[in-house]
C-alpha cells in the first residue's frame, strides 16, 4: 500500500505544510520554508484524493482559528489556546473518514501532534506580534553626522568604523585609514563619507 494513501501519513503531512506555512509568514526570506511547506501540502493532497473528508470536520478546524487569534492577542487566557487544542484535535480525528464512516486518523496521533504544534505555533505568532510591534532598534538615519573611523583607505570605496559599527563607505575624496570621518549621506547600507579635520 501507498504511504501516503494511509490518513495518518496525509494528516500528518497537513499539518507539517501548515506548520511550515505559519512560520514562513513569521520568518520570510530563506525560501527554504516555503518550498517544505508546498512539498508538504501537495503530498497530503495526493493522499487526501482517495480519502473521504469531512465537510464539517474541515469547518470545526476553521473555527479553531477563531480562539487561536483571541489566544495570541490575550497571552494570559489560556482558555483560548485550550479551545484551539480541543478544536483541533477534533476536527483532526474526524476530518478523513473509513468507508464505513468511521474516524480514519488515530486519535492519539492528533492529540499528541495538536497538543505539541499548537502551543509551539502560539510561541512564535506571539513573538512574531511582539517583534511586528516593537521599533526600530537603530534609526540609521543618526547616522547623518555621526563621526567615526576609517579603517581602509576611502575613496570609492572602503569601511568605516561608526556607532559601534563597521560599515562600508566611500568618499569623493582620498581618505587614509585611521583618519576621522563624518557621515554625510546614507544610501541603503553605505555612508558616504568626508574626512574630519583633526583641529
Amino acid at each position: 500500500m501507498n504511504p501516503l494513501m494511509d490518513p495518518n501519513v496525509a494528516y500528518l503531512l497537513l499539518v507539517l505544510g501548515l506548520v511550515l506555512g505559519i512560520l514562513a509568514l513569521f520568518s520570510p526570506g530563506t525560501g527554504l520554508l516555503e518550498i517544505g511547506a508546498v512539498f508538504a501540502i501537495v503530498l497530503a493532497g495526493i493522499g487526501a484524493l482517495n480519502l473521504r473528508i469531512n465537510p464539517w470536520a474541515l469547518g470545526i478546524l476553521i473555527v479553531g482559528v477563531v480562539p487561536f487569534y483571541f489566544a495570541l492577542r490575550r497571552s494570559r487566557h489560556w482558555i483560548f489556546l485550550l479551545v484551539t487544542i480541543a478544536a483541533v484535535i477534533a476536527g483532526s480525528v474526524l476530518l478523513f473518514e473509513t468507508a464505513e464512516g468511521k474516524p480514519a486518523v488515530n486519535f492519539w496521533l492528533a492529540l499528541v501532534t495538536s497538543s505539541v504544534v499548537i502551543p509551539i505555533l502560539w510561541v512564535v505568532g506571539r513573538k512574531g506580534i511582539e517583534a511586528m510591534g516593537r521599533g526600530k532598534d537603530i534609526d540609521l538615519n543618526r547616522l547623518i553626522g555621526a563621526i567615526g573611523e576609517a579603517k581602509t583607505d576611502i575613496h570609492k570605496e572602503g569601511s568605516v568604523y561608526i556607532m559601534g559599527e563597521e560599515w562600508s563607505a566611500w568618499s569623493d575624496e582620498a581618505i587614509q585609514a585611521g583618519s576621522k570621518v563624518r557621515v554625510i549621506k546614507r544610501e541603503g547600507l553605505i555612508l558616504q563619507v568626508e574626512k574630519v579635520n583633526e583641529e
